[in-house]
């Protein structure tokens, strides 16, 4: 059967449990139809790069899907329907990624950044500039020696 990776944005106004519910509902839409979800990511909410709908935040909710053409077309007539969701996204997939995906991955990256306690000069390879020297092309300030 054919594989999918579907991406759902909810409102922010909904609470993560009416997104859970959702998610639910479509999960059984999927195998009533002869499908299968093998994945599940709740992504959170996360800041929308332009506004949407007068939405400036979203529930980001990823969903892999293996079932046939039907599958998905059900569950996006399911979408178009509901209020809460703003928009969605299927793509046809060779084979579905194994463990985190990538924004799950980003988003521990992000968290252990967070928690090393310093800024990006402190890590290896950071960016750190060490000093630059004196400032050259000016009289009253020491120039470089050549």
């Amino acid at each position: 059967m054919p594989l999918y990776e579907h991406v759902f944005l909810a409102r922010q106004d909904a609470s993560a449990q009416q997104v859970e519910d959702f998610t639910t509902q479509i999960t059984g839409v999927i195998e009533g139809l002869g499908g299968k979800v093998t994945k599940t990511e709740n992504w959170g909410v996360r800041s929308l790069t332009y506004r949407m709908n007068k939405n400036r935040k979203a529930h980001f909710m990823l969903l892999n899907i293996d079932g046939p053409a039907a599958v998905v077309a059900e569950i996006e007539r399911q979408e178009r329907i509901n209020e809460d969701i703003i928009r969605y996204l299927t793509v046809r997939v060779e084979e579905l990624e194994e463990g985190p995906s990538a924004m799950m991955r980003k988003a521990e990256r992000d968290r252990d950044e967070r928690g090393s306690g310093g800024f990006r000069g402190d890590r290896e390879g950071g960016g750190f500039r060490g000093d630059r020297g004196p400032r050259r092309g000016r009289d009253d300030e020491a120039t470089v020696e050549e």
